[in-house]
């Protein structure tokens, strides 16, 4: 099969979606190599993390050619070089389709990671969220499968578009391989001066850096584990830090930026706890690169979150620091919960996010996409 796929996001992006991109090409290459995978995309940012594309076996990076470039080849040239290039079917891997796909007679599927600009209208500005709106509607109304990172996800378009539910295949997110790996170790150094909790995200409303802040105040003192904080924000951040130093709280709080994959991975590895009450998610990644990394965690009760965390983690009200402050607590002091949260949720993440099943998934997904096309046209 000669698959194409919408890899702007994988050359240009570094936090969620790119890494989605790279981590879903990743997982069918390793797993159905047999493919052919073509990457189009309007530009190149290359460094470490992107340059091995340009040379992965079974892979072929598509740019513009002729008078089109950029995002105008993307949104109005891409269907030319689909049928130029024979694709026999075609993803959008980041909420969007290229506009008249459907005439091309190319099997189409879109992947959608979340309606967030619809459930939390404010964090946007009226123009994105109409031009998102518009986006959306025309790949989940255009695509002929469609893709949703979590059951959450799946419930927000039937919500907000008009579609069929029996378009919609859940399939939850991978995270990078190296989280799989059982060999995974604990290097001495920087992340075990002290111990400490970790937050890793973008810092806005909607992920409640603050529910946590306020949760850390409750906390008894003879619990006085800082924070680490991977991520950054705007206007939420300043709210937040403001809120911290009029309490005085400056050295219960670390921020880090610019790390590695290894550092990462090394943070979660060395953590007592992973703090992650978030009020709404596509899917919600770090939970699952927390839980492969033997790292207990406390979510949220809402959202996609019940979904990624599983069975093992401790889920809160985000509206209510008092439950997150119960429920860091349990996780930090009872030493036989931790085991249990530990292993089974180690153990849950394997079975439910293994790149080798959700390759399966989405292959599964190609095959049936492009049988009911021909089915359809025959």
């Amino acid at each position: 099969m000669k698959i194409g796929f919408d890899a702007k996001r994988l050359y240009n992006n570094f936090t969620g979606l790119g890494n989605h991109s790279r981590t879903t090409i990743d997982i069918l290459t390793a797993e159905y190599p047999q493919n052919q995978y073509i990457l189009y995309t309007p530009k190149l940012r290359l460094n470490p993390v992107t340059s091995p594309y340009l040379s992965k076996e079974g892979c072929h990076t598509v740019q513009p050619h002729g008078f089109l470039r950029g995002g105008l080849w993307r949104t109005f040239g891409l269907p030319a070089a689909l049928k130029r290039d024979r694709i026999d079917l075609f993803h959008g891997l980041s909420n969007e389709l290229p506009l008249g796909i459907h005439r091309t007679g190319i099997p189409s599927v879109v992947t959608i990671h979340d309606v967030a600009f619809r459930t939390f209208p404010d964090m946007y500005h009226w123009a994105d969220r109409h031009i998102y709106d518009q986006k959306w509607r025309y790949a989940v109304c255009h695509a002929d499968r469609i893709i949703a990172i979590s059951q959450c996800t799946k419930q927000d378009i039937l919500r907000f578009y008009d579609v069929e539910e029996s378009k919609i295949d859940v399939v939850y997110q991978p995270v990078n391989k190296r989280y799989y790996e059982e060999n995974a170790r604990k290097v001495e150094g920087i992340w075990t001066e002290a111990p400490y909790m970790l937050y890793v995200g973008s810092v806005n409303s909607r992920k409640n850096l603050l529910g946590i802040v306020k949760a850390m105040q409750l906390l008894p003192p003879d619990i006085d584990l800082p924070l680490y904080i991977v991520g950054d924000g705007h206007e939420y951040k300043r709210e937040v830090k403001s809120y911290i130093a009029a309490h005085g709280m400056e050295s219960r709080f670390r921020w880090l930026g610019g790390l590695t994959h290894d550092e990462l991975q090394q943070l979660y590895l060395h953590a007592q706890l992973f703090v992650y009450p978030s009020f709404y998610e596509g899917f919600g990644l770090p939970v699952v690169e927390a839980m492969l990394s033997g790292c207990p965690v406390v979510s949220s009760n809402v959202s996609s979150l019940p979904e990624a965390a599983g069975p093992y983690s401790l889920l809160a009200n985000p509206a209510s620091p008092e439950d997150i402050k119960e429920k860091m607590l349990q996780a930090l002091t009872d030493t036989a919960l931790r085991a249990h949260m530990i292993q089974g949720s180690r153990q849950y993440a394997m079975q439910t996010f293994h790149p080798t099943v959700l390759a399966q998934q989405l292959m599964s997904v190609y095959h049936s996409t492009c049988s009911t096309r021909c089915n359809s046209v025959g």
